[in-house]
């Protein structure tokens, strides 16, 4: 075999590694990165203090189930209704006994922050506390229905939080399904809108 033939095998040998570079570092690009606590890193962190209201502290034992729920508060930003489950710890002076809080909320404009680590129950599910994960998410007008920006944030946390567990689609449900809350309202209301939604988790879930 010549010269020729070599070099060619050499050409394809260095392309090769070429686009193994590249695939690499596109999936380091696109790959979810995990917080030591097991949530997604793109989760801005402003955890609530701790307190028997909205963040008592207990060990999550186990996920089975990812709730989605909607604000009930029209056009307030995730980082106000963060604050509100961490004024909750007042109610001692105040003689409330409103208890509530979630593991994350995404925002209006599909920012996603975490309120309570993955490791502790949030105050959300009742009686199923225990074994869930829970998303918050805003909304524009008293509908319900999520922005587009929002909807969005929404499947792709469902869909990491889904693969982090080991679980699928089938396993993301609405508030009311634990309680029959009408929450998330226009999901509760437009049943082929959830439908929708499940896809589109299960569609972002099956991605590399």
């Amino acid at each position: 075999m010549g010269k020729t033939f070599w070099k060619t095998i050499a050409v394809c040998l260095a392309s090769l590694a070429l686009g193994c570079v590249v695939v690499y570092l596109w999936w380091q690009g696109t790959a979810v990165k995990w917080a030591d606590d097991g949530a997604p890193s793109y989760a801005e962190a402003h955890l609530l203090n701790k307190n028997p209201w909205s963040r008592p502290g207990t060990k999550l034992e186990k996920v089975n189930n990812i709730v989605i729920h909607y604000v009930a508060n029209p056009g307030t930003s995730a980082l106000a209704n963060r604050n509100y489950f961490n004024e909750l710890q007042k109610n001692y002076r105040t003689g409330g006994t409103t208890k509530a809080s979630a593991h994350f909320i995404v925002g209006l404009s599909g920012e996603v922050i975490q309120c309570i680590p993955m490791t502790e129950v949030a105050y959300a599910n009742h009686p199923r506390n225990e074994d869930t994960v829970s998303i918050e998410v805003c909304h524009p007008d008293a509908s319900g229905k999520f922005a587009d920006e929002t909807y969005q944030a929404v499947v792709k946390l469902a869909a990491d939080l889904c693969r982090q567990y080991g679980l699928t689609e089938e396993a993301v449900i609405r508030h009311h399904d634990v309680s029959g809350k009408a929450c998330p309202l226009y999901y509760v209301e437009h049943e082929d809108a959830w439908a929708e939604m499940k896809e589109a988790i299960g569609a972002s879930l099956r991605q590399p």
